[in-house]
């Protein structure tokens, strides 16, 4: 027979455990440790795809729009969307490149004083930005920085190509210190200023990545033609911006009365990659096109999909994204490269 004692004791115990039991089981879990990787890894190679939408009428901006609006296309073949969003606040990477060959030597004090002040409304907390002129050389004025004072101090000092720059860190690395092939004179090296800045500064970033090209479009003696710089460009997943800038009076003095004739060649690189053309006239100064760029890199979508065709085998792939709505009109890249990531 139990004793009342040791009946006692068993009973305590018993309630001692239950409760225990009860006060581990609503307590918080233990914190983990600094080194404790706690994200959960799906090992799919999404598709990524930054654009913008406007009105086909008046080309506004429409920036409401939600994933069931928009159907995407890879090659012809419907794909499914995995991943939408508004990307108005993703960090910018932006590389600005400046024609001063002989054609735009006198617009250089104009384009100065508006690229500084589209760095100093642009630049965000953790967007980044580099300059680099070009003419008979391309060369890296100012590299990455977040500081709008630093970019302002570099375009200070721009100067035509007729002089010598006496400031920035010098050429970026260069085919063009070779032979020009044979008929052509180095003067305006753009093809070779976009291939460089895309292979050079872009690929290796991550994000939102876009070039904007103040030039006449006009190209002597690149070592790159304009398919080599839009592949270099659409490999870095950047976007081209051109800005069609003309001093029509020194194509007058030369005796070529419709200036500079490059504007198609921008358009095709621009659309290419999903930018856009802007013209600067009397009626569109070049401060208010800097504006309309600030506007289309602040209200962009973004879509993810894993593609139907798992293959990484180097091959361009067209995209066609289309919306709900016929009177809209999707502003995207042309397709991309299916590269592996280490090769990208």
């Amino acid at each position: 027979m139990i004793s009342k004692t040791v009946l006692f004791y068993l009973r305590s115990t018993a309630l001692f455990l239950l409760l225990s039991s009860l006060v581990l089981a609503q307590a918080p879990p233990p914190p983990e440790s600094a080194g404790q990787d706690t994200t959960i890894r799906v090992n799919v190679e999404l598709v990524n795809i930054l654009f913008t939408v406007k009105a086909k009428k008046g080309g506004a901006l429409t920036p409401n729009l939600e994933k069931q609006n928009f159907t995407v296309f890879e090659d012809g073949k419907q794909q499914t969307i995995q991943h939408f969003s508004r990307e108005t606040d993703l960090p910018i990477t932006l590389g600005l490149l400046i024609d001063i060959s002989a054609s735009q030597e006198r617009l250089v004090d104009i384009e100065r004083q508006a690229a500084s002040s589209f760095f100093s409304s642009v630049l965000r907390k953790k967007d980044e930005a580099f300059l680099i002129s070009f003419g008979k050389s391309t060369d890296l004025l100012q590299d990455y920085t977040n500081s709008p004072k630093q970019l302002v101090a570099a375009m200070r000092d721009l100067q035509g190509d007729g002089q010598s720059p006496s400031f920035g860190n010098g050429p970026i690395p260069n085919v063009n210190t070779g032979p020009v092939p044979t008929g052509r004179v180095k003067g305006t090296l753009l093809y070779d200023a976009i291939y460089l800045a895309a292979n050079e500064k872009l690929k290796s970033e991550v994000g939102r990545k876009a070039m904007i090209l103040i030039t006449d479009g006009d190209d002597q003696g690149s070592t790159y033609d304009r398919r080599a710089a839009i592949e270099a460009a659409q490999r870095a997943d950047a976007i081209i911006y051109s800005i069609y800038y003309v001093d029509r009076g020194f194509y007058a003095g030369a005796g070529m009365f419709g200036g500079g004739g490059g504007e198609s060649e921008l358009r095709k690189m621009s659309e290419e990659t999903g930018g856009k053309v802007f013209t600067v006239s009397s009626k569109h100064p070049l401060s208010e096109i800097f504006s309309q760029i600030q506007d289309e890199l602040r209200n962009q979508y973004s879509i993810g999909y894993e593609s139907t065709n798992p293959q990484r085998d180097n091959t361009f792939r067209k995209l066609d994204i289309r919306t709900d709505n016929k009177d809209y009109r999707v502003q995207a890249r042309s397709g991309y490269y299916a590269t592996k990531p280490d090769a990208q």
